[in-house]
């Protein structure tokens, strides 16, 4: 490990806080209810908000979800194309102790830790989010920093870099995505089927947004115990 990440990860690992402050954070970092269910209803207003940018807007909306889309699949794919590396929660020699406590069962200690799809998502739809809204999407990234990213460095889940590399990745996606040439050779068609088709496109919407909230936690279990049982 470089000694970037060894001495933030030790730094972090001594700070100590109540027990309240503690299962506060596990809670901020366990729970979906604060991350995609705080940034994901700031795309169905902006989408709503009517002025005369509002179509202009509601392409940046779309080319927002994709880009999280392209971020997630990018940051599953890394996962498993670079080589693994231990999460520093569980990684012996480090000599650590964090706050998360003994997870030897969790699901992560066979998920690489680097990148931080985390990071990857939620910076590319903050960095959506600010895009469109200036004043609203600083405070998008800022919460994205504060309430998704350092808690999973504070509770050992990630090394610095891997959250680090995830942001850098996330926002990358989403300023490629919702460039001009690129956003209106998708997005404004999409938008015309929707407008076309509000029913089944606000079924959809919803369900996309659901699966986005829970980083589709549900579809990946289910696939992975039919692919284990087949």
């Amino acid at each position: 490990m470089n000694s970037f990440d060894s001495s933030i990860e030790t730094y972090l690992s001594h700070l100590h806080f109540g027990h309240f402050a503690t299962l506060s954070i596990q809670a901020v970092a366990d729970l979906y209810t604060f991350k995609g269910l705080v940034l994901i209803p700031v795309l169905w207003w902006m989408w709503f908000e009517e002025d005369e940018d509002r179509e202009w807007r509601r392409e940046m909306v779309l080319a927002t979800i994709v880009s999280g889309l392209v971020a997630l699949f990018v940051g599953r794919l890394l996962t498993h194309w670079l080589p693994f590396r231990v999460r520093p929660v569980y990684d012996t020699d480090l000599h650590l102790r964090f706050a998360s406590g003994d997870l030897k069962d969790a699901v992560l200690t066979n998920w690489s830790s680097f990148p931080s799809d985390h990071a990857m998502l939620w910076m590319a739809v903050a960095t959506g989010i600010f895009l469109v809204w200036r004043g609203i999407g600083a405070l998008a990234l800022l919460y994205t920093v504060l309430f998704i990213c350092l808690p999973r460095a504070w509770l050992g889940f990630h090394y610095p870099t891997d959250l680090l590399v995830g942001a850098a990745v996330g926002i990358a996606i989403t300023l490629i995505m919702t460039r001009d040439a690129i956003r209106t050779r998708y997005a404004t068609p999409l938008l015309r089927w929707i407008e076309r088709y509000p029913g089944p496109s606000a079924m959809l919407a919803f369900i996309l947004c659901v699966e986005l909230v829970t980083q589709f936690d549900e579809l990946r279990k289910l696939a992975s115990g039919v692919v284990r049982h087949l």
